[in-house]
């Protein structure tokens, strides 16, 4: 095995090796050509002239050795002559591919934009070219929002038409002192000259690009639609600052950026600051914390209490995540939800929360409910409910007193595929509820046709009541379609006796909040429902039964 530098080596020296063949078959080419046309002209005008005296004068005979000779002659500069066109061809047709070469070597393929491994050259001569004039160089990356969902709804044909079309419209979009190229897959660079201070000029750039990038893309029938998120960096080189180091810089710095702009929002631009490299580096020491401390059992459930409004007994608990790190204490779940989500370990938490939060929950008194949150995310699997269902076995918990709680906002991302997972779950006897109600869009048509249980109103709307005149109103509507529709309520966010008597005005509700404590761990609930004595008593393993076999994802998506 050689590494690449003996390669490289290898490469250059057959170069020589090969042009040296080339010219010596020329050579010898060359060499039939010119030796045939002096023994023709040698041997031709001596049979030539007997020829002409035969033929005029009728005397002598022409030397038959010579004709021979002459027409040999002639054969040579013909096979000559066509060896020599043929060597040209082929030399001509080599060249070609040796250019074809070279440039699918520092170019992208699909895309026609420079690749990877030419890139950093070419950054580095066009900072040398701003340096001459005093410029400084900016750097754009430039990545496509949720690519590989239109990849994989419509094909990779859809996708390479995509590419090829997003990288035509960057280009038409460019200086003529730029470069643009192809990291791979769906992020590409844009290096640009500019003079300093030209601020609002980049960020008009920045915005043209976005809009061109969100519009359509119309490929054999299929409409695509996907957007960019642009990093943007700039730099100026410098004695401490060779041009090198200031390409690799700006890369580093144009990507930080760009996922900035996607934790944003997505579909804009985000211009590079010092902060972000902390704020980089404190997301990756978290991801790898989360990676770590879901094995050790960081994670725990803790429980907030809900209570009936009108008696003021405890129904159930809101089981919450919490993550207790030997570092940082307990960390909010708004802090680590997020990124276990983005990080593909949300199911996995959840899951290992919920069986805990179902062991817990076994001691209770069998009339207190366990509520659970679900990640949009579990609900694009297919399986969720199977293995959902799988932990109430293990558990021996009964389905009724489970009660799973999904977003508002779900339903707009994904109706169908709620509306099986909600049928599949209440088939075996869980209760669903309709979280943060009036902050999403779901409409009437789906909270009719959808089979919920109960509907919670969003804490925003509660913890205002009493100093917001549109809250009350919110939930004087939401209380009145709770009641049409025959579905109970639970407020949310109850923080003050204040809110509590304003809450009981509009009708009977289950109620949660900072009001009634705040949330408790596992062992901090076992103490307070012993005290009400509200505990379950010893019962046989067996007296959970469920009403049928668990469905098969084909049974749910049907």
């Amino acid at each position: 095995m050689t590494n690449g530098s003996e390669h490289s080596a290898g490469k250059e020296f057959s170069k020589p090796v090969a042009s040296l063949e080339r010219a010596e078959r020329d050579l010898i080419a060359l060499g039939i050509i010119v030796a045939a046309i002096i023994l023709f002209v040698g041997t031709g005008s001596t049979v030539l002239t007997g020829i002409v005296r035969k033929w005029v004068y009728g005397i002598g005979n022409p030397d038959t050795l010579l004709a021979n000779a002459l027409i040999l002659n002639i054969a040579l500069i013909i096979f000559g002559w066509r060896r020599y066109v043929e060597l040209n061809r082929e030399i001509a047709e080599r060249r070609k591919a040796e250019l074809t070469a070279q440039r699918l070597a520092h170019t992208d393929a699909l895309t026609g934009c420079l690749n990877r491994r030419s890139l950093d050259d070419s950054l580095a001569a066009l900072i040398d070219s701003a340096d001459t004039t005093g410029d400084e160089v900016i750097m754009m990356m430039i990545d496509l929002d949720k690519f590989k969902n239109s990849n994989d709804l419509h094909g990779h044909h859809v996708g390479d038409a995509v590419l090829i079309e997003t990288a035509q419209r960057i280009e038409a979009l460019m200086t003529e002192r730029s470069l643009m190229a192809r990291l791979g897959g769906d992020e590409f660079i844009c290096a640009l000259i500019f003079a300093p201070g030209s601020e609002t000029a980049i960020e008009r750039l920045a915005v043209q690009l976005n809009d061109a990038l969100a519009r359509p893309i119309e490929c054999k029938g299929v409409r695509a639609e996907v957007t960019a998120s642009i990093g943007i960096a700039s730099g100026a080189k410098g004695a401490v600052n060779p041009a090198g180091q200031l390409a690799q810089d700006l890369l580093h710095r144009s990507d930080v950026a760009m996922y900035q702009a996607k934790r944003r929002g997505r579909n804009r631009f985000c211009w590079f600051e010092p902060s972000m490299e902390t704020e980089l580096r404190f997301r990756n020491e978290l991801e790898n914390s989360i990676r770590e401390g879901l094995p050790r059992g960081e994670f725990v459930p803790y429980y907030e209490k809900q209570v009936d409004l009108e008696t003021g007994e405890i129904t159930g608990f809101e089981m919450l995540a919490r993550w207790v790190s030997p570092r940082r204490g307990v960390i909010s779940p708004e802090i680590f939800i997020p990124v276990a989500e983005e990080i593909g370990l949300i199911s996995e938490l959840s899951e290992t929360l919920i069986s805990l939060a179902l062991q817990d929950a076994k001691s209770w008194d069998p009339r207190l409910t366990l509520s659970v949150n679900i990640s949009p995310l579990q609900l694009r699997d297919t399986w969720f409910a199977q293995r959902l269902l799988k932990l109430l076995v293990e558990a021996n918990f009964p389905p009724t007193r489970l009660e799973i709680e999904i977003t508002e906002t779900c339903l707009h991302e994904n109706i169908g595929v709620v509306r099986s997972l909600i049928t599949s779950l209440k088939n075996q006897g869980i209760r669903i509820s309709l979280d943060d109600f009036g902050t999403g869009y779901s409409s009437l048509a789906q909270l009719r046709t959808l089979p919920f249980d109960r509907i919670k109103i969003d804490r925003s709307f509660v913890s205002t009541l009493n100093s917001n005149a549109d809250s009350s109103s919110i939930i004087e509507a939401i209380s009145s379609l709770g009641r049409g529709m025959a579905l109970p309520i639970t407020a949310e966010g109850i923080e003050s006796a204040e809110v509590l008597v304003a809450l009981r005005k509009f009708g009977t509700f289950k109620g949660q909040g900072y009001l009634y404590g705040k949330p408790l761990t596992g062992q901090e609930v076992m103490s307070e429902l012993a005290e009400h004595k509200l505990l379950s008593p010893q019962s046989p393993a067996d007296q959970y039964l469920f009403a049928e076999e668990p469905e098969s994802p084909a049974a749910i998506n049907s």
